[in-house]
């Protein structure tokens, strides 16, 4: 485990930090400017020097207060919003410059090499360019490829698609979602966007003023509804599944979740590929018995888990349990007393829509 506890007191913002984060998977620190994820993320690297704390990497003392070790000693990977490129330097230049820097750093190689951070990152093509000659999606990759050449055994990564239209964005994704499914080292990635925690995040920890309103699986978080941090339109859950069926004649794919199945737009995974979906509270409706007349084609018995307010008073969120995992559902008060729902009914869950991310 990352153990980190920080504290900050400035006269316009204060840190206060006790966390303990997994040291697999990707942790998305996520909440609104100023939370004070950027901040946290900097106490890790070791670029506060106002911080007080401790922090432990899998049992390896990194700061407490005796120990500091210096941000240029510690074995980590550094990923800013802009990427900062040596402009007298082509890509690999970039790149052979990091790598040199964490072999410094780190006294020996941790087994990634240059090669594969090239390859993960699709940038072979561009080795031999300079910084202006690339796009902004471009320069970003290179950025991360730089951060992993120091071969860390974490890598930071500060809101690296923020600087980004949203064209550059969904270039970029699918890299950091093979960055997510191929890395063996912890993630730490700072976002305030909903979409990208969805896509990438096995672990979710929400702040808010400095401090941790709560942390734990994806799922377990983001179905929540007692978090005064609302997602408003993006609120919603995201499951993992696999691929079992296409329907070549619909192009439709069935994917296995949650103890049951869902018909999802046909976007060419395999089956028996692994698949995450995700599913909006704002597309779920709920009846009390299943209709056979009905143009939704993901209908599913659940039970109505727990009521809660939502971001107007007209309408509420209804967390339902489908087979052990959580579904949130927006429907308007009115609704939810026509219909009496309240905990333990059983009812049937209706989702207009599926994004297979």
């Amino acid at each position: 485990m990352i153990d980190a506890r920080f504290q900050i007191d400035w006269p316009d913002f204060s840190l206060d930090v006790d966390e303990r984060f997994p040291s697999r998977g990707v942790t998305a620190l996520f909440g609104h400017s100023g939370s004070g994820k950027t901040t946290l993320l900097r106490c890790i690297a070791g670029l506060e020097p106002a911080a007080r704390g401790r922090l432990c990497f899998d049992g390896e003392l990194w700061q407490d207060a005796k120990t500091g070790v210096p941000t240029h000693r510690r074995p980590l990977g550094y990923v800013f919003q802009e990427p900062s490129l040596f402009a007298h330097l082509n890509v690999l230049g970039n790149l052979r410059y990091g790598q040199r820097r964490g072999r410094s750093a780190n006294g020996d190689d941790n087994g990634f090499s240059l090669e594969h951070a090239i390859e993960l990152l699709g940038i072979g093509h561009l080795l031999k360019r300079r910084p202006a000659a690339l796009s902004g999606g471009e320069r970003q990759r290179v950025g991360i490829a730089r951060a992993l050449a120091v071969n860390p055994r974490i890598l930071l990564m500060d809101e690296p698609l923020a600087a980004l239209d949203l064209a550059r964005k969904q270039e970029i994704l699918p890299y950091l979602e093979r960055l997510h499914d191929e890395l063996a080292i912890p993630v730490l990635y700072v976002s305030h966007a909903a979409d990208e925690v969805a896509r990438l995040a096995d672990h979710l920890v929400v702040m808010d003023a400095g401090r941790v309103l709560a942390s734990g699986p994806l799922n377990a978080i983001l179905s929540r509804l007692d978090l005064p941090i609302r997602l408003g339109e993006d609120a919603g859950v995201v499951l993992d599944g696999h691929v079992v069926e296409r329907d070549e004649r619909w192009h439709l794919l069935r994917v296995q979740c949650c103890g049951a199945s869902l018909w999802v737009r046909d976007s060419g995974v395999e089956p028996g590929h692994p698949a995450r979906v995700r599913i909006l509270a704002r597309d779920v409706s709920i009846a009390l018995q299943a209709g056979h007349d009905s143009s939704i084609l993901n209908r599913l018995p659940a039970r109505v888990e727990s009521i809660g307010d939502d971001s107007h008073p007209a309408l509420a969120l209804i967390r339902l349990r489908v087979n052990g995992s959580a579904v949130l559902a927006r429907v308007t008060r009115r609704s939810a007393e026509q219909l009496g729902l309240q905990p333990d009914l059983d009812v049937c869950m209706q989702i207009k829509a599926v994004a297979l991310l």
